[in-house]
């Protein structure tokens, strides 16, 4: 992002500070878990969500490993009932809903923005606290009987069966104040720690997904938490709220959780839009097309979000008046989302593209979460839906969204800023094939659902017929073909911070802020002086404006991109500005 030059520290003093960053500026576990640098505590929720990823990602192998064939191989149902509820508690809950604002916004939000640090500072590390309480929680609920009503909780069952259901409410409950406080706090961040010159107008595509995120965690996280409290308190005093034998309504309990978990879904790929847009601009060296258009379609998503919670519920008996409402808001809030992806489309028509393997994430994204969208709009059908509810289409559509949106971009943005959260680079070989081993692996693991719901597969079951044995063996072996390709990025990320060459300060030639005015790996505070924002985000046919002065000059008139690998393309300085984001202040 273009910045006045006597505001942006030079290279020199880059140099001179190179070796005292936040990584190493305090040592000692203590400096870590007292911390209040929003960097370290993204780092933090990394490991934990790594962890997390990682256990849910195993029990999805046993899964599909057990579904290899119809009948019964490694575990019984029972067993089965509670490997899948764990493990879409534990993706939903406590991987995907945190995963990048916790990550990706905590470390690179206060940066894009020119701030040094979020607005509460205890806040954030209480969030991260307060998640772990929940994860602990989470494993409390296993050892004291598991949970198998499935990751939505529905009752009057989840009333009816063991302990476990308790100290899972309790890991729900507990873990949503985290969301609670990160969104609280992104929001005040943005309002208020701006830095002169970053007018609305001029924030990263990435911060704009992160301030519609938060709207969403604050107004609906709220909503969750006080349904698990009312399923804990009916469980535990035997009130009459969602059980039907106390005088209580199973359906209300569907509307209340509905009421959250759909608005959930846009805060699991909100950022993920963000990311996405990053990645598209720096790797295709051009100005995002309909900046404005894809800034407020994020604002848009996110408040149709709370009004479309009913079409999880056209078999639950509601009215038809009602379901016909739900399904046209449904089709309402494709718009948005069908805007950023022809906004996305058109940059990279107009783009000098460049093939490394944060930008192969992003085109594995848009074809993902598109077949994700469109088989959404199916289940939006309400003739469709009735035949489709409960089977693998479902499985399938809400794979393709949350797996091929969210940890794809995740994927894709944890690529893209390696380097500035490690000072390391990874080896780009072996991530090129990891994420070639993703995409294969991912559709030969969910396209095979779709066809199998669409055929009459039920979800949810260890045991089925044999006609659909083929399509169950090809999506387990999808499963091991992505599995393989995970467990690569895991190895090179682990190799990188070992052995990684020392990475530049700015190794894709990107044009925000983290990139152009902040040492190849951040100082405690971010900046050594606050940056002046006079241009966009991404600014790249003004090469000579974006990065002239401070780090983009060499003191003889030359300009150039700031340590960019020699294979980077340069910017397209011919691009027109047509797209030029207003000047003033919002």
């Amino acid at each position: 992002m273009s910045t006045d030059a006597h505001a942006t520290p030079s290279a020199t003093e880059h140099d001179t500070d190179e070796d005292v960053n936040y990584l190493n500026h305090e040592t000692g576990l203590w400096s870590w878990l007292s911390t209040k640098d929003h960097k370290r505590i993204g780092i933090l929720y990394c490991l934990s969500l790594a962890a997390v990823f990682l256990v849910a990602g195993i029990l999805a192998l046993f899964m599909r490993a057990e579904l290899a064939s119809p009948e019964p191989q490694i575990v019984s149902n029972e067993t089965y009932n509670q490997i899948f509820t764990m493990h879409g508690i534990m993706m939903v809950f406590l991987f995907l809903v945190p995963s990048i604002p916790a990550i990706l916004g905590n470390f690179v939000l206060p940066m894009q923005i020119g701030a040094k640090d979020v607005a509460f500072p205890r806040l954030n590390l209480a969030s991260w606290y307060v998640y772990m309480a929940g994860a602990i929680l989470t494993i409390a609920a296993v050892y004291f009987g598991g949970v198998d009503t499935g990751w939505t909780f529905y009752t009057p069952y989840s009333k009816a069966t063991g302990g476990g259901v308790l100290w899972m409410t309790s890991a729900i409950f507990v873990a949503g104040f985290a969301s609670i406080f990160t969104g609280m706090n992104f929001i005040v961040t943005i309002h208020k720690m701006r830095a002169p010159g970053m007018t609305w107008n001029r924030l990263p595509l990435f911060v704009w997904g992160l301030y519609a995120t938060s709207i969403v965690q604050v107004l609906a996280t709220p909503v969750i938490g006080i349904t698990m409290l009312l399923l804990f308190l009916e469980q535990t005093l035997q009130i009459g709220i969602f059980d039907p034998a106390l005088g209580g309504d199973p359906v209300l309990f569907q509307h209340f959780f509905w009421f959250y978990s759909h608005p959930a879904v846009y805060i699991m790929i909100l950022p993920a839009f963000g990311i996405l847009s990053e990645l598209i601009a720096t790797f295709s060296r051009s100005r995002i097309f309909g900046y404005r258009a894809i800034a407020l379609s994020s604002v848009a998503i996110a408040m149709l979000g709370f009004l479309v919670w009913g079409h999880h519920m056209f078999v639950s008996g509601q009215s038809v008046i009602s379901s016909i409402v739900f399904s046209l808001i449904t089709y309402l809030i494709g718009i948005p989302s069908g805007i950023k992806v022809f906004n996305w489309v058109t940059t990279l028509y107009k783009g000098s593209i460049w093939l490394q393997t944060p930008m192969l994430y992003a085109l594995s994204f848009l074809f993902l979460f598109s077949i994700g969208g469109f088989t959404g709009i199916m289940v939006g059908v309400l003739a469709v839906d009735v035949h489709l509810h409960d089977t693998y289409y479902i499985v399938g559509h809400f794979h393709y969204v949350m797996m091929g949106g969210t940890v794809i971009a995740l994927l894709g943005g944890m690529h893209y800023w390696w380097p500035k959260i490690t000072g390391k680079m990874y080896n780009e070989t072996l991530a090129k094939i990891a994420a070639g081993l993703i995409f294969v692996g991912f559709n030969l693991t969910f396209f095979p659902q779709l066809v199998l719901g669409s055929r009459g597969m039920p979800r949810r079951y260890a045991t089925y017929v044999e006609r659909f044995a083929d399509l169950h063996q090809l999506s387990t072996a999808g499963s091991g073909i992505m599995g393989v390709g995970l467990f690569l990025v895991l190895g090179y990320a682990l190799w990188s911070l070992a052995y990684g060459e020392k990475a530049p300060q700015n190794p894709w030639g990107a044009a925000t802020l983290e990139w152009t005015n902040v040492a190849a790996i951040p100082d405690p505070h971010n900046f050594t002086r606050t940056p002046l924002v006079t241009r966009g985000p991404y600014d790249f046919h003004l090469a000579d404006e974006v990065f002239g002065g401070g780090d983009g000059a060499l003191g003889d008139g030359d300009v150039r991109i700031p340590e960019a690998v020699p294979s980077a393309p340069a910017p397209d300085e011919t691009a027109p500005d047509e797209t030029a984001p207003d000047e003033t202040a919002a």
